[in-house]
């Protein structure tokens, strides 16, 4: 008896899924039909929200472009110890060790006077006179301590080192203060400027396309509630759910969305490799992010595509909301 009782109910149940199912599969078709119906209005508002998509993917693959770059130059930036003329290995190599143990310090290599000389030589094999003036010069390089350390601007272990540790001072240049590359470290404080400028002005010019893309949107679903008056009438006097009603709008705004996330994503992919030769001449480390981007492109198709879907899906329930009056 159980069963005959649980056997209709079951079939109901059914077939309201499957009503349910054919009514999303109805709504998703009139969305997308209605998508062709004001052509103008759907392009204009598929190509702003595709230059803000694309301002939006220009501005995070940018801030990344440069947080790499940033990276890089740190890499190469040393900070210079000097010592006298007339250290040995031995005494170079205590002092090495000793610099090693600081916490901060990432790689120490050490060049001495006859190391310097060779390296400077090979600099400037092409100028003659100062070849001369370096084979008649009878002062010696002094010895040179490169030290990597893990951040530039915090230099204060190694500044203690150089002013207390009694090895170094033993050993240590009277005529040279230790300093850091001072081009390098130029260099990094102007891109580090950049990257925040950067970061800033992409967000700024991000809230305010999808503000602008998110008005099209909205105006265009209110043109199209508009257009479809006398249907929507016709639509609520036969009975037709709120959902339902509602439901083709917010379609037609998701596949603006959608084909919107496309074109930027292809038009971004592209825009990074026509940059990259440019761009390595430069020496701007651009090749980690398109490698990313090529490797993980399905991932970032669909951020992009769920981006413009959420931009569409809030403007059109703004707008029907406001002038669906259902």
């Amino acid at each position: 008896m159980a069963k005959k009782q649980a056997t209709p109910r079951a079939l109901a149940q059914t077939k309201q899924t499957r009503r349910k199912w054919l009514t999303f599969v109805r709504m998703c078709r009139y969305g997308v039909n209605n998508f062709s119906r004001n052509l103008w209005l759907t392009v204009a508002a598929t190509a702003v929200m595709t230059i803000t998509l694309l301002i939006i993917f220009v501005t995070l693959a940018a801030r990344q472009v440069l947080v790499d770059t940033v990276s890089t130059i740190k890499d190469r930036v040393d900070m210079s110890i000097y010592v006298r003329t007339d250290t040995t290995e031995d005494q170079a190599a205590v002092i090495k060790r000793e610099i090693q143990k600081l916490p901060t310090v990432k790689a120490v290599t050490y060049v001495s006077p006859e190391q310097a000389r060779k390296n400077f030589a090979d600099e400037n094999k092409s100028d003659s006179r100062t070849l001369d003036a370096l084979n008649e010069a009878t002062n010696r390089l002094p010895g040179t301590f490169r030290v990597s350390i893990q951040d530039i601007n915090d230099t204060s272990e190694l500044e203690t080192f150089v002013k207390n540790n009694a090895i170094y001072k033993a050993h240590a240049d009277p005529d040279r203060a230790a300093s850091f590359s001072g081009d390098r470290r130029s260099a990094i404080q102007n891109i580090g400027r950049w990257v925040d400028f950067a970061e800033r002005a992409g967000i700024i010019a991000s809230i305010v396309f999808i503000v602008i893309s998110s008005l099209i949107v909205f105006n265009t679903i209110r043109m199209a509630i508009f257009n479809r008056k006398e249907e929507i009438q016709m639509m609520k006097l036969i009975g037709a759910d709120r959902n339902f009603i509602r439901g083709p709008f917010i379609v037609e705004a998701v596949v603006y969305g959608v084909i919107a996330a496309v074109i930027a994503t292809a038009l971004g992919v592209a825009a990074l490799y026509a940059a990259k030769d440019k761009l390595l001449s430069y020496e701007v480390a651009v090749g980690g992010t398109i490698a990313s981007v090529t490797m993980y492109i399905p991932f970032v198709l669909i951020a992009m595509i769920l981006m413009g879907a959420l931009i569409g899906v809030v403007s059109s329930l703004l707008a029907t909301r406001k002038y669906l009056k259902i």
